[in-house]
């Protein structure tokens, strides 16, 4: 799931005939591709196992598990993790644009008696795109959650405990563990089973007023006004949850939020995801998808991101903003001569402290002296 720098190639001209996700992918992003028919490889009929299974990503992991050679499966001979990004970006474009449906559907029953105040004039076809965790949000928003959850005694703190560890580990290092991944998802989907897309909500709206209002990094936030101020739209990108994303979103008054969508049945959890968690591709993915239900040029809109995972993203629109940067986004913005901007504070102390936080402070107070003696 980690990109790096090395994947996207030389910089180019942004051309609509050129789709960088189908150019990472080896096919088509499209979600014929996700749902096409049977693969001529293929012997067995999948919709059979669509209904073995229940979705249709267990579908695409099953066909994945019988096939052979290269592991390239479908139409257009992607492989099971590139089908479920792609799955993924379409479930969350489709999700976000059914809640801005919505929305504009209930503001022009608002603003229908004469005299209603009007908007800044729109501009149709630029929006802006943020990444929200160390972004727009200092720190990852799961984790704000995640501790406000086990305030609530929806797990346990030692869950808290490894799940933190699992984030430390890919902020000092840049790199994912898939088995870290793997854990964080089927904790996250085990606590979820079950329960109402209401409840998540809820607890979403709470525990952002309570922990995650402080913690928006106000440059990004100005930013994010300024296209507002502009006409424009400003979505947030992120493989947070989709109903933890639009409270962020809607608390900031953006226009709307593409996050992880996970399966629902009558409003309540399966335990399943839509495809996989919004990352990588699936955020790309997710956003050319938005751009065509929305008529927006990408040549005309601008991509913040903190981390080189984005690159596809941010290497879709005519503008890239690095905010905040790890080491490898930064090294990819000056080659391509993207903006950088960085609001952290006591950035070298930072860079130092953070590492030996993690390795040492298991060991309580004598890996605090030592700390200090270490900066000093």
């Amino acid at each position: 799931m980690t990109d790096t720098p090395g994947e996207t190639g030389p910089d180019r001209e942004h051309d609509d005939a050129v789709d960088p996700v189908a150019a990472q992918t080896g096919g088509v992003a499209d979600s014929e591709a996700v749902l096409a028919g049977p693969d001529p490889d293929a012997s067995a009929d999948p919709s059979d196992e669509r209904d073995a299974g229940g979705t249709v990503s267990h579908w695409i992991t099953s066909r994945a598990g019988r096939a052979s050679g290269s592991g390239r499966v479908g139409r257009f001979r992607q492989s099971a993790a590139e089908l479920r990004h792609s799955l993924a970006g379409e479930a969350s474009a489709q999700a976000a644009y059914a809640t801005l449906q919505e929305r504009t559907r209930l503001d022009d029953g608002e603003n229908d008696e004469p005299g209603a105040p009007t908007d800044v004039p729109p501009d149709l076809t630029a929006a802006a795109f943020f990444d929200v965790d160390n972004t727009l949000v200092q720190g990852a928003s799961i984790v704000h959650f995640a501790r406000g959850l086990a305030a609530r005694d929806y797990f346990s703190y030692r869950d808290m405990a490894e799940f933190i560890w699992a984030q430390a580990k890919f902020r000092v290092t840049g790199r994912e563990n898939a088995d870290d991944v793997a854990s964080g998802r089927e904790k996250a989907l085990s606590f979820i089973a079950g329960r109402s897309t209401e409840e998540l909500v809820r607890l979403g709206e709470e525990i952002f007023d309570e922990t995650i209002a402080d913690k928006i990094w106000p440059g990004t936030r100005t930013l994010a006004q300024m296209h507002l101020d502009a006409g424009q739209q400003v979505w947030l990108v992120t493989a947070t949850p989709v109903e933890l994303a639009q409270t962020i979103a809607d608390r900031l008054g953006l226009t709307g939020a593409l996050g992880t969508v996970a399966e629902s049945v009558d409003g309540k959890f399966t335990g399943r995801l839509v495809g996989d968690i919004l990352h990588g591709l699936g955020k790309a993915h997710a956003v050319r998808t938005l751009a065509i239900r929305e008529g927006l040029n990408l040549k005309r809109c601008t991509a913040y991101s903190d981390s080189h995972n984005d690159v596809p993203m941010l290497s879709l629109c005519g503008t890239a903003v690095a905010i905040n940067p790890d080491a490898d986004l930064r090294d990819v913005a000056r080659v391509r001569g993207w903006e950088i901007r960085d609001y952290r504070t006591a950035r070298k102390a930072a860079k130092i402290g953070l590492p030996t936080a993690v390795l040492l402070g298991a060991a309580g107070g004598g890996a605090v002296a030592a700390v200090r003696k270490f900066r000093d």
